[in-house]
């Protein structure tokens, strides 16, 4: 391994500046020739990591009804802009100042003050910053996806830029920051599935719990039915560009280029194949013989979730486990909303937060010292090295985030929602007509002018509703009247199924709007 930059030049070395060099008066450049390949390798994986954020809204679009997923499409590009500013505005300085204490930064680094070209490790802390930020712009990305279908986008946004603030950068300062209580212990999280998943996932809880559930869920059984997602091709696109980010992900946060890193990225890879076969497996009992594409994406996804705080510490012959068994366990889960009567219908709680602490607690398990010593540096090691105590490391910090996270949320959610102009919840014929139609401009997924062509001609209730969409009401499909039915029998079949203006020989097309 090369020698680190604050090697060849630190507060001793001539023009040295709080910011890592005057550049008129030295070459800043010069202390970072020799682990140039570092910093390639971290510009990589900063790009690698982007799609995750665009993938999950495709992941999100697809999952959800119709009438709703422009919506999703929208907070996608609403959350990298708030949350890009926030982390430069603040966010970066709260979690990873070198003078914070145990449990949050300072101000120090406030508006990228200094943020010029002092080193951190390897890195110029430029770089570094931008790639914790793509860390922010997903853990946000994911807790949005609690609400979805019913809440409206400013609030949205305040609420995300606040969340980021005071749960998200505190909780990154306890586990990655050097001066974080939960770094000291040390808890083993490799690259988020504390700060990242586990918080995501408890504030995507909080928040579908406060915000309440979609109106077809409100029935006197308080059941919560599930409603069949509209769109499995942007599932698989968006759970295609999420486990390419991945990658970026998992691979960048050894922070170097090392012989350690390409062993995270075999562990990723394996890890999420093997979720992909548990899951599967677990559909094609459950269902018979029959397999389900976004059964897979979604093991994809939580085996990626399971490996992220494991990856840099687990042979990899223990990442194949750990995937395969994140997914079958999130996959169990299945009735989890109804277990606990919220109507969280995105599964962030169960994809993230469950197999976020799935994840945390194999890693003290399976954490062995000679995987983490790939890089040169670092010694960690879980039960396999009969280090026993690390598994209470690993479940004080699954306690701790999931507890301030939802307390710290819930609060949060009353106080936005109790502000003038920022109440959370649309009203609800916004709601049964779908977000899209009210919330942006003309826009919507699909079949958006079919949808106003057959509301104009009545096929289409006030409530934006047809047979199929949750509401009970709308109407059937209807076929001619057989030959030598009487006409009492037609006048029956058109009162009863047909909307005012049709005939019984009119046929009505029906699905989720």
């Amino acid at each position: 391994m090369a020698d680190l930059p604050s090697a060849f030049f630190n507060d001793s070395s001539p023009g040295w500046t709080a910011a890592g060099g005057n550049s008129r008066e030295m070459d800043v450049n010069l202390a970072y020739v020799a682990s140039g390949f570092h910093q390639v390798w971290m510009m990589s994986a900063t790009v690698f990591v982007f799609p995750i954020i665009p993938g999950l809204g495709l992941f999100y679009a697809g999952l959800c009804r119709r009438k709703s997923a422009t919506t999703l499409l929208w907070q996608t590009l609403g959350v990298l802009g708030v949350i890009s500013f926030q982390w430069f505005f603040w966010g970066y300085s709260l979690a990873y100042s070198s003078d914070a204490d145990h449990y949050i930064g300072t101000l120090k680094n406030f508006g990228f003050r200094n943020v010029v070209a002092a080193p951190s490790g390897y890195l110029p802390e430029p770089l570094f910053a931008l790639y914790q930020c793509m860390f922010a712009l997903c853990t946000v990305m994911i807790m949005i996806g609690g609400a979805f279908e019913r809440c409206r986008l400013l609030p949205s946004m305040v609420f995300a830029f606040c969340w980021c603030t005071i749960v998200y950068s505190p909780i990154v300062c306890w586990t990655w920051n050097a001066n974080g209580w939960l770094y000291l212990l040390p808890a083993l999280d490799f690259a988020g599935g504390g700060p990242v998943h586990i918080s995501s996932g408890t504030g995507a809880l909080a928040y579908a719990l406060i915000i309440g559930k979609r109106i077809e869920t409100n029935s006197p059984s308080r059941k919560v039915p599930k409603f069949v997602p509209h769109n499995p091709t942007l599932i698989f696109l968006g759970t295609w560009m999420i486990w390419f980010g991945w990658f970026g992900f998992n691979g960048g946060s050894t922070l170097n280029a090392s012989v350690r890193t390409s062993y995270v990225l075999v562990n990723t890879n394996l890890a999420a194949g093997c979720g992909v076969i548990g899951w599967s497996l677990v559909d094609y009992i459950l269902y018979r013989g029959r397999f389900s594409l976004v059964g897979a994406c979604q093991g994809c996804i939580a085996a990626l979730v399971g490996i992220t705080p494991a990856a840099g510490y687990v042979p990899v012959y223990f990442a194949a486990v750990i995937g395969f068994l994140t997914a079958v366990g999130v996959r169990l889960c299945e009735n989890l909303n109804e277990w606990i009567r919220v109507d969280e219908g995105m599964e962030v709680f169960k994809l993230h937060g469950i197999g976020g602490m799935i994840g945390a607690i194999l890693t003290g398990l399976f954490a062995a010292d000679w995987v983490s010593m790939l890089d040169g540096a670092s010694d960690y090691s879980g039960w396999v090295d009969h280090h026993y105590i690390q598994l209470g490391y690993q479940l004080a910090e699954i306690c701790a985030i999931v507890s301030y996270t939802f307390g710290v949320t819930v609060v949060l959610l009353l106080i936005i929602d109790h502000i003038p102009g920022l109440k959370f919840r649309v009203p609800e014929h916004q709601e049964i007509e779908g977000l899209d139609k009210h919330l942006l401009f003309e826009e919507g997924m699909g079949d958006y002018e079919l949808f106003e062509t057959l509301r104009a001609a009545g096929y289409i209730n006030a409530g934006g509703s047809v047979l199929g969409d949750g509401l009970g009401g709308g109407v059937e499909i209807t076929e001619a009247a057989p030959s030598g039915s009487s006409q009492e029998q037609e006048k029956e079949v058109t009162s009863d199924k047909a909307p005012t203006g049709s005939t019984s020989n009119d046929k009505v097309v029906s699905g989720a709007v």
